[in-house]
C-alpha cells in the first residue's frame, strides 16, 4: 500500500517523499481505517485525504466550510489532472445535474460540499446510491462550541458514521487544544478513529509581539520590509479595517478591505483580487481567511489583540503555507483587552461558556507579556513540548530588558485598593502621577495615600505595569464595571512583601533585528531578475486558465527550480511539486524561462570576466589604448569598465589614466566649480574642453571625485 501511495505521490503530485505521518495516516484511512488528524497549516494535510481518494476506489466527498476554499481546492485538484467538482449555492441547476451524472457514472474523484448541502435529506439519499472512497472532514475544529470558528451544522456529521458505516471518515484540523480534540472525537462519532497528532510548530514563521505605541507607524515600519509581498492585516472592527486599509493605500501599500458588513459582491471581488494578483495585502476582522489557501503569504499582522491563542495561532498560521520564511506581527495595548472583555460580558451564552473565554483572553494577554520563548509558550498551551528555546521569535533574538518591578506593581496594587477597586487604568495612572484633573477632584482622590507617588515613572511606563499585572493575574478587570480594575487573591503575597516581581521594560525597537529567520529573503538577490521572470510566466498562464498563480506552482516550486536549474524536461520533473500532469503541460514554457535566463547570466558572467581582466591590465601598468589593442575591445569601452572600477574601490586614478597633474588639477575644478548639489555630466565638461579630453578619461576623474565626496 505505501508504494503505491508513494508512486501517486510523485505521478500526481510531484513529490518525492511523505513528511512527517503523512504515510500512516494514509496507510490507516486507504486500509478503511478513521483517522483524526491535528497538523500544523502547511503541513500538508490535503495530501491525506486526497492519497488516499486516489488508492480506493469510489469518489472522495470532502466536507469544507467555506465555498471559497472548496472552488481553491478543486482548481488545484484539477490542474492536478485529477476530476473534481464542488456542489454548492453558486451553481445553477444545469451545472448540478452535470456534477450528478458524472457522480452517478464514477467519473468524479473528488466532490467537495458544504455541511448544510451534504446534510440535506435528498443528498444523503443520493450519495448511499454511489460508491463512496472515504468521508473527509476539513476543519474538523468548526465542531467545538466553545471554538472560535464554530459552525452547528457540523454537529450533525456524526451521523455519517450511521448512514456509511464501511465508508472512512477523516476529520483534519490544525487547531485544537485537547478539549476540542475531545470534543471533535465525540460529535464526530470517531471513538475508534486513530489519532494523529503532527506537532503545532511552523518553525518558518517569526513570532514577533509589540506593545501599541503609534500602532500606525509600527505597522508601516513593519511592512517596509515586506514591500511587493502578500499579507493579511487583521483589524477587530469594521471601521478600524476600511479605514487602515485606505490609509495603506495612501501611503504606497496596495491594500484591500474585506470584513461582513461589504457587500457580497465586493467582498468576493477583494477576495478574488487577493487570490490572483501578487502584492496585495488584505485588510479584514476575523471573517476573512478560513477560506484562503493562498500559499505565498509572507505576512499576517495584527493591528489588535486576537480573542483567544486558537484565534492567534490560525490567523498567524495563513502565513507561510509554502513552508517558506514568514513574519507574525502583532501591536497590542491595554485598551484591546478592555475591549474584548466588553464584548465577551454583552455575547449571549451561560457563565460557564465566558468564564472559558475570559481564561481564553487571559491565556492570550499573557502570552503577549512573555519575557522568555514565544514558541515555548504557544507549542505548549496546545500541549505540544519544544525542548529548547526556538531562537526564531523576537525573546529569543531581540530579548526585552527586565526590572523589579515589586515596588512599582505594590504601589499599583495599593491604588487599586485604596480607589475602591471601581477604576479604569486612565484614572488609576492619574493617581498615581498626581494629576488635578476633575475626575480626581470630584472623588476626592487627591487625598489618597498613593496620590502622586509615582511621578519616578512616566504614563506609558504605568500602563505596561498594569498590563503585566493583569496579565500575571494580579488584578482582573471587572466585567460589570466597564473596565475597572480589582485585586485577585493571588496578590496578597506581592503586597505583604512576601515574592519579588520581575517585569518586562518596553523599549522602542524601529530597526529590524538582524538574522532572524523571517528577513531571509526567498531567493538570492542574484537570482532576482529570472525570479520575476518565472513569476511573470506563472501569472500569465494562471490568467489564462482562470486560476490563481499558486494553484499552477506554489512559490516553493518555483524557489526549486531556481535552486536546481533542471536543464531538460527530464530534469525538469524532479522539481519539487511538479508531477506527470504539470509536467507535460507547464514544463517546456518554464524550461525555456530557465534556459534564458541562464544565457542572460552566462553573457553577464562573462562581461565581469573581462571588467576583471581590464582590471588587472590597468593595475599592471597598461594604457586604456593598450588594453583596447590587446583584447580586442572598443577603447571607449575599457574607460568605461575602468570608471565602474574606480567607483567600486576596485583601482585608483593613477591606475586609468595617464595625465599631467596640472590638467587633472584643470579638469578636476571644472567637475566641482559647476557643482551646485551633484557633479555636472562627463558631455557638459568635454564641451568647456573642446574635445581635447578623450570623454573617457572624463569618465574616470568624475568617478574618482564621487568616491571621494562619498568617503
Amino acid at each position: 500500500m505505501r508504494e503505491q501511495a508513494l508512486q501517486r505521490l510523485k505521478d500526481v503530485f510531484g513529490y518525492g517523499e511523505f513528511r512527517g505521518q503523512q504515510a500512516d495516516i494514509i496507510e490507516q484511512v486507504a486500509a478503511g481505517g478513521d483517522a483524526l488528524v491535528l497538523m500544523p497549516t502547511g503541513g500538508g494535510k490535503s495530501l491525506c485525504y486526497q492519497v488516499p481518494g486516489l488508492l480506493r476506489q469510489g469518489v472522495a466527498v470532502v466536507v469544507s466550510p467555506l465555498i471559497a476554499l472548496m472552488d481553491d481546492q478543486v482548481a488545484t485538484l484539477q490542474e492536478l489532472g485529477l476530476s473534481a467538482a464542488a456542489l454548492n449555492s453558486t451553481l445553477d441547476e444545469h451545472t448540478q445535474r452535470l456534477i450528478a451524472s458524472q457522480l452517478r457514472n464514477g467519473e468524479l474523484d473528488f466532490l467537495y460540499l458544504a455541511p448544510e448541502r451534504l446534510l440535506k435529506p435528498r443528498t444523503l439519499q443520493f450519495l448511499q446510491t454511489l460508491n463512496i472512497a472515504l468521508f473527509a472532514i476539513d476543519e474538523a475544529h468548526c465542531v467545538s462550541q466553545w471554538g472560535h470558528d464554530f459552525r452547528p451544522e457540523y454537529l450533525q456529521l456524526g451521523q455519517l458514521a450511521e448512514l456509511f458505516p464501511g465508508v472512512p471518515r477523516i476529520a483534519l484540523t490544525a487547531t485544537a487544544d485537547e478539549r476540542t480534540r475531545q470534543e471533535i472525537i465525540q460529535r464526530l462519532k470517531l471513538e475508534q478513529a486513530a489519532c494523529f497528532v503532527s506537532g503545532f510548530d511552523r518553525p518558518n514563521i517569526f513570532y514577533r509581539i509589540v506593545p501599541k505605541d503609534r500602532p500606525r507607524q509600527q505597522l508601516v515600519s513593519f511592512l517596509g520590509r515586506h514591500r511587493g509581498n502578500a499579507g493579511i492585516v487583521y483589524c477587530l472592527s469594521r471601521k478600524k479595517v476600511e479605514d487602515t486599509a485606505q490609509w495603506l493605500s495612501e501611503q504606497g501599500f496596495p491594500a484591500l478591505p474585506y470584513h461582513a458588513g461589504l457587500s457580497t459582491d465586493l467582498r468576493a471581488s477583494n477576495q478574488r483580487r487577493f487570490l490572483n494578483e501578487e502584492g496585495l495585502i488584505m485588510v479584514a476582522t476575523i471573517a476573512f481567511g478560513m477560506g484562503i489557501d493562498k500559499s505565498n503569504v509572507r505576512f499576517v499582522a495584527h493591528l489588535d489583540l486576537p480573542k483567544s491563542i486558537e484565534a492567534y495561532y490560525q490567523e498567524t498560521g495563513r502565513a507561510g503555507r509554502d513552508g517558506l520564511a514568514a513574519d507574525a506581527w502583532m501591536a497590542y495595548g491595554l485598551q484591546d483587552v478592555l475591549m474584548l472583555n466588553q464584548i465577551m460580558a454583552n455575547s449571549e451564552g451561560d457563565e460557564r461558556h465566558k468564564r472559558i473565554e475570559r481564561h481564553k483572553l487571559d491565556a492570550m494577554l499573557a502570552l503577549c507579556e512573555l519575557t522568555t520563548c514565544r514558541r515555548q509558550a504557544l507549542l505548549g498551551y496546545f500541549g505540544d513540548e519544544l525542548p529548547e528555546p526556538c531562537g526564531h521569535c523576537d525573546n529569543c533574538v531581540d530579548p526585552a530588558p527586565t526590572w523589579d518591578g515589586s515596588e512599582a506593581a505594590r504601589m499599583a496594587l495599593s491604588t487599586v485598593y485604596r480607589s475602591g477597586q471601581r477604576y479604569g487604568v486612565g484614572h488609576l495612572v492619574d493617581i498615581l502621577l498626581g494629576r488635578d484633573n476633575e475626575k480626581i477632584r470630584t472623588a476626592g482622590h487627591q487625598h489618597l495615600s498613593t496620590y502622586g507617588i509615582g511621578k519616578h515613572l512616566g504614563e506609558q511606563e504605568w500602563r505596561s505595569v498594569f498590563r503585566q499585572l493583569i496579565a500575571r493575574n494580579l488584578v482582573e478587570i471587572d466585567l460589570d464595571g466597564f473596565g475597572s480594575l480589582r485585586l485577585t487573591d493571588s496578590c496578597r503575597p506581592l503586597l505583604r512583601g512576601e515574592e519579588t516581581l520581575l517585569l518586562r521594560k518596553d523599549v522602542a525597537r524601529s530597526a529590524p533585528v538582524p538574522g532572524r529567520y523571517a528577513d531571509k529573503p526567498v531567493i538570492a538577490e542574484s537570482d532576482r531578475a529570472l525570479w520575476e521572470s518565472l513569476r511573470a510566466l506563472r501569472k500569465r498562464l494562471a490568467e489564462s486558465h482562470g486560476v490563481p498563480p499558486y494553484v499552477i506552482f506554489p512559490d516553493s516550486t518555483l524557489v526549486d527550480m531556481l535552486r536546481q536549474r533542471p536543464a531538460s524536461l527530464r530534469e525538469m520533473g524532479m522539481v519539487s511539486g511538479i508531477g506527470a500532469h504539470k509536467l507535460e503541460r507547464y514544463g517546456a514554457d518554464f524550461l525555456s524561462v530557465l534556459q534564458q535566463g541562464d544565457q542572460a547570466e552566462a553573457a553577464a558572467d562573462q562581461d565581469r570576466q573581462r571588467a576583471q581582466e581590464v582590471h588587472a591590465l590597468a593595475l599592471a601598468g597598461m594604457s586604456a589604448e593598450q588594453i583596447a589593442r590587446q583584447r580586442g575591445l572598443p577603447e571607449k569601452q575599457v574607460y568605461l569598465r575602468l570608471a565602474q572600477a574606480i567607483t567600486a574601490g576596485q583601482i585608483a586614478l593613477q591606475h586609468a589614466v595617464d595625465l599631467p597633474e596640472e590638467q587633472l588639477e584643470q579638469i578636476q575644478d571644472m567637475f566641482l566649480n559647476d557643482a551646485e548639489e551633484d557633479l555636472p555630466g562627463v558631455r557638459a565638461v568635454a564641451e568647456q574642453l573642446e574635445g581635447t579630453v578623450e570623454e573617457g578619461v572624463l569618465h574616470c576623474v568624475r568617478a574618482a571625485l564621487l568616491l571621494e565626496i562619498a568617503g
